[in-house]
């Protein structure tokens, strides 16, 4: 278990060093009043504390993503661990950071908003597209998967899996519907307990059973052959990097008290997110052979690898607790998917959401149409899912290095991994089979092209913005 344990001493020293940085890079200011007390409203501008925020950060990032990912990702041997690493620091944790502080700077804005801001008009209306066809593809997985693993957990029938949905879809109405801090800021923190005794429960098994995670090696071990330039990097991606993280990070910027808190919640949660990833990517190669692995993973989705490890693991009783552990993950995701989607479609639209029948008639439709997604096979969900998600990251992390750029500091934190998701985004479109399928040399051609074309555009427009002196922060006034 070397390259286990170094991997997570890695994490460690990245949120500690490169983290720090990070901050230093964007230039916290401690006397500025924050969104959740100079917009404060009761409904989602609400301030609540570090340590709050941060439990709430996690559970609404952390959804199956670092659990069925990583679990498919194990199918290509140890190399999936350098991706969880390097690109939770390096990626990940940077583009959750600043899409939550820029938020914070901007009263709480969504990504449509930021995107138009910095990025251009045009492009409010095809990110509103992509962040809420990527919101509905999440809460339709994150309705889903639980449900797959709690009628797993109970031998349950088609019935008892249809009332298990139902059940999912009431809560989440229920969350998206209601305040903030009556249900989501009550309750996650019990949740979040739960979630980090599973998965300390599974490490510490990992360790205390002896069993032995292979070391690393670049050498691709899925049974199937499948490539791992560019799959890796979309089957991995909330254990490492995630736009869906970019829709969930305004909601906790309009409830953060200080803009120091911001270190902990946005970029520190995102390194146990890929902390939660290494133990589940691990556990699943330790356990299982590729062509093992493959095969439970054909049969029941990931969610049949989770119960298997679980209760291997722990037995029965200490199983279940991580199973449902495990539940808790999707479940206080999906809640604040569709929460997203209300609140990026009343900002859109300029409707106040301090009526409930204004939250009411924007989220009835949003659960109707997930409603209707959750008859698609599971795979093919997952690989739209995918898709939406990464190219989302890209769009967030180009905001991220234009505000850098614009205030004169290091943008490249940003724009390096930006660039690199760009091209893995082109190609993948261009070969995936939810793409355009092609192959040879064609998609490394097509796919060059449009990256240069869309940095060529980005630097046009950043020197363009700074030559204008753009204000980056939304000016507020001192609220006693």
């Amino acid at each position: 278990m070397i390259t286990f344990f170094i991997a997570l001493a890695i994490l460690f020293v990245g949120y500690k060093v490169y983290g720090s940085y990070v901050e230093k890079t964007f230039g916290i200011k401690e006397e500025r009043t924050t969104p959740a007390y100079a917009s404060q409203d009761g409904i989602d501008y609400v301030p609540m504390g570090k340590k709050r925020n941060s439990m709430i950060q996690l559970l609404n990032i952390a959804g199956v993503g670092p659990i069925f990912g990583p679990i498919m990702g194990a199918l290509y041997g140890p190399v999936a661990f350098l991706w969880i690493v390097f690109g939770s620091i390096f990626a990940g944790a940077v583009h959750d950071y600043l899409t939550g502080m820029i938020s914070l700077r901007n009263n709480g804005a969504h990504l449509p908003q930021l995107a138009e801001k910095f990025l251009g008009r045009s492009l409010r209306h095809v990110v509103n597209g992509f962040a809420l066809l990527l919101l509905l593809l999440v809460g339709t997985v994150f309705v889903t998967s639980p449900s797959n693993m709690i009628n797993n957990l109970f031998d349950g029938n088609a019935t008892t899996l249809t009332i298990v949905i139902f059940g999912i879809f009431a809560y989440y109405i229920l969350a998206t519907l209601l305040p903030v801090d009556k249900i989501i800021g009550r309750i996650y923190p019990f949740f979040g307990a739960l979630l980090m005794i599973s998965a300390i429960g599974i490490a510490v098994s990992l360790f205390a059973q002896g069993y032995k995670i292979p070391e690393m090696t670049l050498t691709n071990m899925h049974p199937d052959g499948l490539p791992i330039w560019p799959l890796l990097f979309f089957t991995i991606s909330c254990g490492a990097l995630s736009g869906f993280h970019a829709t969930q990070s305004p909601i906790i910027s309009r409830t953060t008290m200080k803009e120091s808190n911001g270190r902990e919640i946005f970029y520190g949660m995102m390194i146990v997110e890929a902390v939660i990833a290494m133990i589940w990517a691990g556990a699943a190669m330790a356990i299982f052979e590729p062509g093992e692995l493959l095969g439970l993973i054909q049969t029941g989705t990931p969610a049949l690898v989770v119960q298997e490890v679980a209760t291997l693991m722990l037995g029965s009783i200490g199983g279940t607790l991580a199973i449902l552990g495990v539940i808790v993950l999707p479940i206080t995701s999906g809640d604040t998917a569709f929460r997203s989607a209300r609140m990026i479609i009343a900002d859109y639209m300029k409707v106040a959401q301090k009526k409930f029948s204004s939250r009411l008639w924007i989220a009835l439709p949003l659960f109707a149409i997930s409603y209707v997604l959750t008859n698609m096979d599971f795979q093919m969900l997952w690989q739209y899912f995918n898709w939406a998600n990464q190219t989302t990251a890209v769009i967030a992390l180009f905001v991220g290095s234009m505000y850098l750029y614009i205030k004169g500091r290091n943008h490249y934190i940003a724009l390096i991994p930006g660039t690199f998701m760009l091209y893995a985004v082109w190609f993948y479109i261009l070969t995936a089979p939810i793409g355009f399928k092609m192959d040879g040399v064609i998609p490394y051609v097509i796919a060059t092209i449009g990256t240069i074309t869309l940095l060529v555009l980005f630097h046009m427009r950043a020197k363009a913005m700074r030559a204008q002196n753009m204000e980056c922060d939304v000016p507020v006034k001192d609220v006693a």
